[in-house]
């Protein structure tokens, strides 16, 4: 029996391209700046960098499941499936991860924990996922899913009987836990900061940094703000379209929810980069006065061919002034 497809046309996948291109490169300078600047190697940028893996990972699968287009649970629909799997499950996992470090780090004080508690992080965002994961493919879970609860990609296949099961266990289930896990977490980190920014106030105008410290505090809660509700936004979409599809109702096609699906489940890496590197001003300024050095060893190295050049044709074509004929 044929299954009704959500066609995806051009330009959403142009769009959903892009969105994985630039969240491949996201991921890619979070890895890169971790691994030039060993200073800048604390504990929760650590464990980032294990996020942006896993969002790296789905980005490329991602890119590949919507070039391709699947129209049937061929091989590469099934190994296109399981990676994308693999990968979204994990950065669910390390996003939450990240969130309950913060909490212990920031309102519990307790280093000590905290830091025992990276390899649980790692035994559970890694070996979980994969676990999941194998299960599905053995039991021929993952294929082909007729754009109805993808964009172009290939999950949980759509014939199968307990489809829904499936969908919740690799990935729903995890993303709803996030929702409310996420939200919960950085508001009482909020507020704890908050609680120390009043019971400092009154020192503050005795401080020679207190502007400074003002500044950074302020980003600080800014971001403490975006980050879950960032991860909502790009993830509500495929939720509704989930849920659309249970209903079986024909908004599931609405081309543009389909596409804030599409740009929603691939742009993740690009905006953990945004808040952690692009808007990090310390990160930011290193990364420019690269560039900018960079640029300038370029330059000179373009200068130096060009004079060898020059001189070397000098020498060829005429004789020096200074050399006088015997």
């Amino acid at each position: 029996m044929p299954v009704p497809e959500t066609e995806v046309y051009l330009y959403e996948k142009v769009i959903i391209s892009i969105s994985c291109c630039c969240s491949f490169l996201g991921s890619t300078l979070i890895i890169a700046t971790h691994g030039l600047w060993p200073d800048l190697r604390t504990k929760p940028r650590q464990l980032l960098v294990y996020l942006s893996v896993a969002d790296l990972l789905s980005a490329v699968s991602y890119l590949y499941g919507v070039l391709r287009d699947f129209d049937s649970s061929s091989w590469d629909c099934v190994l296109q499936g399981a990676l994308s799997t693999f990968a979204n499950t994990s950065s669910f996992f390390w996003t939450v991860a990240i969130a309950i470090y913060l909490y212990i780090i920031i309102v519990r004080s307790d280093q000590h924990l905290a830091g025992s508690l990276c390899v649980l992080f790692h035994a559970v965002s890694w070996s979980v996922p994969l676990v999941i994961t194998v299960a599905a493919v053995s039991l021929r879970k993952i294929g082909y899913d007729a754009s109805d609860v993808s964009v172009g990609w290939c999950w949980v296949s759509i014939l199968a009987e307990d489809h829904f099961l499936w969908m919740l266990l690799t990935g729903k289930i995890w993303e709803f836990i996030a929702y409310i896990t996420l939200p919960i977490l950085y508001i009482r980190i909020k507020k704890h900061i908050n609680r120390a920014h009043e019971a400092l106030s009154e020192y503050r105008p005795i401080l020679s940094s207190s502007s400074s410290y003002h500044s950074r505090s302020s980003s600080a809660d800014l971001k403490l703000t975006l980050i879950p509700i960032i991860f909502i936004l790009l993830r509500i979409w495929s939720t509704v379209r989930f849920i659309l599809t249970l209903c079986g109702s024909p908004v599931v096609e609405n081309r543009l929810l389909v596409t804030l699906h599409g740009v929603g489940n691939t742009f993740q890496g690009a905006a953990n980069c945004i808040m952690f590197i692009l808007c990090t001003k310390p990160i930011r300024l290193r990364l420019i006065s690269s560039l900018c050095s960079f640029c300038r060893n370029e330059d000179d190295k373009s200068m130096e061919s060009e004079s060898k050049i020059t001189s070397r044709q000098a020498s060829t074509s005429l004789p020096s002034p200074f050399v006088t004929e015997e």
